[in-house]
């Protein structure tokens, strides 16, 4: 594959004491820019990054920015560039301190989450950002996002990274990856993180909330996970919903696992038909993860009646997880364990996604 490939300051390479930080562009917002002939946005040439934004050149570590063959818009994401961006990391692990990718924000909590299964043993810092208005536009935070994003990638301590762990920075909030959810289209403050604190805070100074940072692992080495089976789907529960409407989801042809979306603590109906229509599931097989539609909470299955009814038939609870980490974790695990592996893994944090 043929990368575009960008260096900013150089110089700083060959310094030992200076932080070096690999930037990979995938598309979306973040790099449109107003084409007055076109009379429309079109994608950001990065070779001249400088022009857009000199700061970098301030900069005291070495950025060398690399944009991918295929500009995609985030909602054309995919497991294929999931794994394109992890191999490109395992790469270059050895070359750069850490990571930047910028992304499309629709689907970024997904990818922040996929990341954060499939790179085990992480050490280093991998930090997406994007925008909501076009670096082209004057009012664009895409400057912000980008250059605190590098900033935070390159911070060190003792030469360690502060935040070794996949993470994305969005409107001054630095949040773990796999607990980022988007919940805003018009405001700059697209993402949240309900059940998990923000890891740095960015104001005058950069503020690392270090209890809740994964701990630096020094005997840690990368290893991928690349393998993915997405024969999943999301079934989200609303009142009035029809047995026909539950089977034919159920009985998908491959289908291997269904994140549940219940309400509140994990609660659903305890109709019979809508019990029964489960239990046929699991006993095929199919792997049933039940996920909270609330923001924030956790699911505790067998608090209320209406949740213990599915605890006992086989459906796992997944405590605190977002819908995009259980999602992502899901095809992971089952592209690489048989099902009753997956059921054990699903209940256990495996990358800091849930608290149990």
């Amino acid at each position: 594959m043929s990368y575009q490939v960008v260096r900013i300051n150089p110089t700083l390479v060959s310094r030992p004491d200076q932080p070096s930080v690999l930037v990979i562009y995938t598309g979306g917002t973040f790099g449109m820019v107003y084409d007055q002939q076109a009379d429309q946005l079109v994608p950001f040439d990065f070779e001249r990054v400088s022009e857009r934004l000199p700061e970098l050149g301030r900069l005291n570590f070495a950025i060398t920015l690399l944009t991918m063959p295929t500009i995609i818009d985030s909602s054309n994401m995919t497991p294929a560039v999931w794994v394109e961006l992890a191999q490109l990391i395992q790469t270059h692990y050895e070359q750069y301190d850490s990571f930047v990718i910028l992304h499309g924000t629709d689907t970024m909590s997904y990818t922040a989450s996929a990341l954060s299964f499939m790179l085990m043993g992480l050490n280093k810092p991998v930090i997406l950002t994007g925008a909501q208005l076009p670096i082209g536009m004057a009012r664009t935070d895409a400057r912000e996002n980008f250059i605190t994003a590098l900033e935070i990638a390159a911070a060190q301590e003792n030469g360690r990274p502060l935040v070794p762990e996949v993470c994305l920075y969005f409107n001054s909030r630095l949040l773990r990856g796999n607990r980022s959810t988007k919940q805003e289209s018009v405001q700059f403050n697209a993402f949240v993180s309900e059940n998990y604190p923000d890891l740095a805070t960015a104001g005058v100074s950069i503020a690392y909330n270090h209890p809740f940072i994964r701990p630096y692992q020094p005997d840690d080495t990368l290893r991928l996970r690349t393998s993915f089976d997405p024969n999943v789907t999301i079934l989200k529960l609303f009142p009035g919903i029809t047995q026909p409407v539950v089977e034919s989801i159920l009985n998908i042809p491959g289908l291997r696992a269904v994140v549940l979306e219940t309400y509140g603590a994990g609660n659903a109906p305890t109709d019979s038909w809508f019990l029964n229509t489960l239990q046929k599931a699991i006993d095929k097989g199919i792997i049933l993860f039940n996920v909270s539609q609330c923001e924030g909470g956790r699911v505790t299955q067998g608090r209320y009646q209406t949740s213990k009814m599915l605890e006992q038939i086989g459906v796992i609870s997944g405590a605190d997880i977002t819908t995009e980490a259980a999602i992502t974790k899901l095809m992971v695990l089952l592209g690489e364990g048989d099902t009753e592996q997956v059921r054990q893994q699903l209940a256990q944090p495996i990358s800091g996604e849930m608290v149990i």
